[in-house]
């Protein structure tokens, strides 16, 4: 009979420790995911925007990243004392001229005082404001790009599509663009093509799309080359240089444009893009 009871108290305590043991498991649980279940840390890949020009932050689940619309490099669209008259289609004229020479400006060397499009970079007011998921997902079907800016670089500077307007092709306004491929106007200066100021045939990243996916330059850093899987926006799913989960994002597309450039983002949002204000 007393190993009976010896018996019975034995399973007791060993049901009473596993009952502990699965209370503190639940709570350890619970403390990762957080109390509210919002993201507490930014992804890695914000660590490379431009600080001066760029403020990223989290909202909850959402991350807001605003930017002055600057860009961090030299240009010859920064302003200086060279005066480049433009001509509309109407006869009516614009001059360009400053009083002196920015520290980032360069004179033009693939575009031209002629080619080059109206305004400088520091006589717009481009600051924008994006809001996008910090989780972002694909959508269940695709939504075209507009007008305007699509993106925000990780220079300051915004992201357009491969038009110059509405249902017109970048073709004839290329000759304007300068040695990393963005010119001014209407609201700011803005990259079209592969921006060779600090991206050129590599996995650097480029910036971030209004969908909340990371678009990298045309090599992958999961392969050291060019990625084989890329759906039609330019996107798959794998590692990068900023995480060891595989994640979808985009890459600038290795195929040419008018034989020696690469457009920047030719396809449709392949998430749920949001406004940029």
């Amino acid at each position: 009979m007393k190993n009976i009871f010896k018996l019975l108290a034995l399973i007791l305590m060993l049901f009473a420790v596993t009952i502990a043991c699965s209370s503190d498991d639940s709570s350890t649980s619970t403390d990762d995911a957080g109390d509210d279940g919002e993201v507490t840390e930014l992804h890695a890949a914000f660590a490379d925007f431009n600080t001066d020009n760029t403020t990223i932050a989290l909202s909850g689940n959402n991350v807001v990243i605003q930017t002055n619309g600057l860009p961090d490099h030299t240009s010859p669209y920064w302003s200086n004392t060279t005066s480049r008259t433009i001509t509309g289609p109407e006869g009516n004229t614009m001059t360009t001229v400053s009083s002196s020479n920015h520290p980032l400006w360069v004179e033009p060397t693939i575009t031209s005082y002629d080619q080059m499009a109206p305004g400088n970079i520091d006589d717009f007011n481009g600051a924008y404001t994006l809001t996008v998921s910090a989780s972002p997902t694909l959508a269940s079907s695709s939504t075209a790009t507009g007008l305007g800016a699509i993106g925000i670089s990780v220079s300051g500077a915004v992201i357009y599509n491969d038009e110059e307007g509405p249902n017109i092709p970048l073709d004839n306004a290329v000759g304007s663009l300068d040695y990393t491929a963005a010119h001014t106007g209407p609201q700011s200066y803005h990259y079209h093509l592969e921006p060779k100021a600090w991206s050129n045939n590599d996995d650097d990243l480029i910036g971030i799309i209004a969908d909340g996916f990371f678009l990298y330059g045309r090599k992958c850093n999961s392969t050291g080359t060019y990625p084989t899987d890329l759906d039609a926006s330019g996107g798959h799913t794998s590692t990068t240089q900023h995480t060891t989960t595989a994640e979808y994002h985009y890459h600038i597309q290795n195929e040419l444009y008018l034989n020696q450039y690469y457009i920047l983002f030719p396809g449709d949002y392949q998430g749920t893009p949001s406004n940029i204000q």
